[in-house]
């Protein structure tokens, strides 16, 4: 009897074996396209200023995709933002990249050079504009900017192209009826911090990086932008029409908010590339982005937003063939 329980048992863990053979190759054939040799080679990603929710994702990411793809090469580099992400790609300067969808809108009405090649590959998440001044600041509203010293951003950045509207939209003159700086998120929290600007506009992923640390010292406060403005925005049209009226969650940044949420903007990223990347490797490229949400999100709080389901609306931009092509096999 026991050597017949014991072949019974042999016969029971190779029968086990062979079952958890089988479920890898299936997991595996999900995270790899029908078991084809991953794509090869270099491409470029215009990440964003140091400190920056975008600079930090495409880290990240960069860092999944070497699982994905370990002989390919990602070449990180830094830019001023959104206006110059989108020129970059579309002039063939980048390969992919991340961008407000008001910067490629605008971009493309502008006629930019290259704008009718540019493609989506994946909404991602939302950016939130932030007007931050001193805590003891007299500037309760964006009309109390008015003579004030204001970093509205670099200038191709997507913070400087929001920050100039929404001060119009105030019945403020960007150039005449302030003092515009173009401090980024990398030095406008350090320079409000020591008195050297009055206040400055960042739009990013909630919480951003480079206003952790200062939100801990608690030496700052957020400036509500309300619904009455956003109207105003939009009756501007054209790419205005990405701007939404939301409320930044009290749990971006506790220490500041003390429970409250603030009145904002919301407007939408996109990843992009451009319309004569190789489709094998975009779809790969997209694969990626979407399995890595949760790894990525635990440390990007803004990447936890990724969803397979609103993924696929990229306007203003169609799709790229090689997203398309991931789209549509893990569609039910």
């Amino acid at each position: 009897m026991s050597i017949v329980f014991s072949r019974l048992g042999r016969r029971r863990v190779l029968q086990g074996a062979v079952a958890g053979a089988v479920a890898l190759g299936l997991l595996l054939w999900w995270l790899l396209p029908l078991g084809e040799k991953p794509p090869s080679g270099t491409i470029v990603f215009s990440t964003g200023t140091p400190r920056g929710v975008y600079q930090e994702y495409a880290e990240r990411l960069r860092t999944e995709l070497g699982k994905d793809m370990p002989d390919l090469k990602v070449k990180l580099v830094s830019s001023a933002g959104s206006q110059e992400n989108v020129q970059r790609v579309a002039t063939g300067k980048a390969d992919f990249t991340i961008a407000a969808a008001d910067a490629v809108e605008t971009y493309m009405l502008r006629h930019g050079t290259g704008a009718g090649r540019l493609r989506g590959v994946a909404r991602l998440y939302d950016d939130y504009v932030q007007l931050i001044v001193p805590r003891d600041s007299d500037v309760h509203s964006v009309a109390d900017l008015r003579g004030k010293r204001v970093a509205t951003g670099l200038p191709d950045s997507g913070v400087r192209l929001i920050a100039n509207r929404v001060l119009a939209a105030a019945g403020i003159d960007p150039q005449k009826d302030i003092t515009p700086l173009s401090d980024g998120i990398d030095t406008g929290p350090g320079r409000l911090a020591q008195g050297k600007i009055d206040a400055f506009f960042w739009s990013g992923g909630l919480p951003t990086r480079g206003l952790v640390g200062q939100a801990k010292k608690d030496t700052f406060k957020f400036v509500p932008i309300d619904g009455a403005l956003i109207g105003k925005l939009h009756t501007k049209g054209d790419a205005a029409r990405y701007y939404r009226a939301t409320n930044m969650p009290e749990s971006a940044y506790p220490t500041v908010q003390r429970g409250d949420t603030v009145p904002t903007i919301a407007v939408s990223n996109v990843l992009i590339t451009r319309a004569d990347m190789d489709p094998r490797l975009t779809e790969w490229v997209t694969r990626t982005v979407i399995k890595s949400r949760d790894g990525i999100g635990a440390h990007v709080h803004s990447a936890q937003l990724v969803d397979l389901r609103t993924a696929i609306y990229t306007d203003p931009l169609t799709l790229h063939e090689g997203a398309r092509r991931y789209y549509r096999s893990v569609k039910p």
